[in-house]
């Protein structure tokens, strides 16, 4: 379709200069009247060079490996929502939000989102061009509100959405940041012992004079270890980097992700924690998506893809199956076992009563409550359970440098008494 550069005065006096795919000038004419803008020129663009399309579009090779983070999102959501509540025409919030957006990522997927709606395409398609940015839960939410007229409200619900989901992933990543420290130091401390300490011990002892068979199983080990870490270090570095390549492509397979997805959910104390923030995910976005609208089946398939396990998503995925088939959501919900009979009852409570999205948003909340206490549970548990365990790594590193030594000092003192008695 060909593409024309034009130049249009805005309701509120602004005026724009921009590009739209149009099948003519005055196809193009129209649909900006429509718009309530007040066309001054319209002519055929120049073709823009292959390299200044590209960055228009991605913003360089850098810019598909950055993230726009959850907080922009959720201020983009919030600042929308408030400015489309005022009144500000579509292409006029987008403009303003593009201008103050802190994300170089996102502000410029705002100013090709800007250009898709003045060429006339609806918000909810030019944010399905970018699924790494908005995903499926988004692009629904804001379909839902297009098609019933409340896009504000849809933008405040999503807004109030990533901000509990973002505070939810804060206190997880706040509880683990205190075991992943001590852990890192715990490691540090045994490979500063093991490569530099215990070498020092290993020379003493061949000035001593003692020979591998002399040596407890537990000093050979450590021998064995630090001999490996000093003079092959390379390889350990190689073998670390292929276990971490492993395990991700392992995890990519829709079978390594069933494995490793089934085995969070059956560790001895984060297995409780992951499955009550998957289910207080899981309650969340329900409620949200059948608040705004969303009809059921769709809300359910939009759901499976948020919960970020696949034990739990083929869970819901059999419920929306069955649902299509006519049956109610929490029969199959109570089959799957992946949800426990308060939450089943609550489904078909909130089902019988026609307030599905409230019960749902209830359950959220009591998970959410759930996932505090569990996180301050978990932080005062690991914290002595780390100090054991250091404590028992290095006892154990000290007594396997100092039991050859011990051994040495009785040979000789034992030597001593013979000459003596002699």
């Amino acid at each position: 379709m060909p593409v024309f550069a034009y130049t249009a005065r805005a309701a509120d006096g602004k005026v724009l200069s921009a590009t739209a795919e149009a099948i003519s000038p005055m196809d193009l004419r129209q649909r900006l009247t429509q718009q309530g803008m007040t066309v001054k020129d319209v002519k055929p663009a120049k073709a823009a060079p292959a390299k200044a399309k590209a960055g228009a579009k991605g913003g360089g090779f850098l810019d598909r490996f950055s993230r726009v983070k959850l907080t922009d999102l959720s201020l983009f959501c919030r600042q929308f929502s408030t400015m489309i509540d005022a009144g500000v025409s579509l292409v006029r919030c987008l403009d303003v939000l593009a201008d103050q957006s802190q994300s170089a990522k996102l502000r410029r997927i705002i100013n090709d989102m800007r250009s898709e709606v003045e060429a006339g395409n609806t918000l909810s398609k030019a944010m399905a061009k970018y699924p790494t940015v908005f995903d499926n839960l988004f692009v629904g939410l804001i379909r839902a509100g297009e098609v019933g007229g409340v896009l504000e409200e849809a933008l405040q619900r999503l807004s109030g959405f990533l901000e509990k989901d973002l505070e939810l992933r804060r206190k997880v990543q706040a509880a683990m940041t205190y075991p992943a420290i001590v852990s890192v130091l715990a490691l540090g401390i045994v490979i500063f012992l093991v490569t530099f300490i215990l070498p020092k011990f290993m020379d003493l002892f061949n000035d001593l004079g003692l020979k591998r068979d002399q040596f407890p199983t537990m000093t050979l080990v450590l021998m064995d270890a630090s001999h490996f870490l000093t003079s092959k270090w390379w390889m350990a570095l190689i073998i670390l980097a292929v276990v971490i390549i492993s395990v991700k492509m392992f995890g990519r397979t829709k079978f390594g992700r069933r494995t490793l997805d089934r085995l969070k959910l059956k560790l001895p104390v984060f297995g409780k924690l992951t499955h009550k923030v998957a289910l207080a995910r899981f309650s969340r976005t329900l409620s949200t998506l059948l608040a705004s609208g969303v009809p059921i089946l769709q809300a359910l398939e939009t759901v499976a893809g948020t919960v970020s396990n696949e034990i739990i998503s083929d869970a819901i995925l059999d419920a929306r199956a069955r649902v299509r088939e006519g049956d109610v959501i929490s029969e199959p919900l109570r089959k799957s076992k992946m949800f426990p009979p308060m939450v089943v009852q609550m489904i078909a409570i909130g089902q019988e009563s026609g307030a599905l999205d409230t019960m749902l948003m209830k359950i959220a909340d009591f998970y959410e409550q759930e996932v505090d206490s569990a996180i301050a549970s978990l932080t005062a548990a690991i914290e002595p359970i780390l100090i054991v365990f250091l404590g028992f790594t290095v006892g154990f590193i000290v007594i396997a440098m100092f039991m050859p030594l011990l051994s040495a000092i009785q040979g000789l003192s034992g030597g001593d008494t013979e000459d003596g008695g002699e």
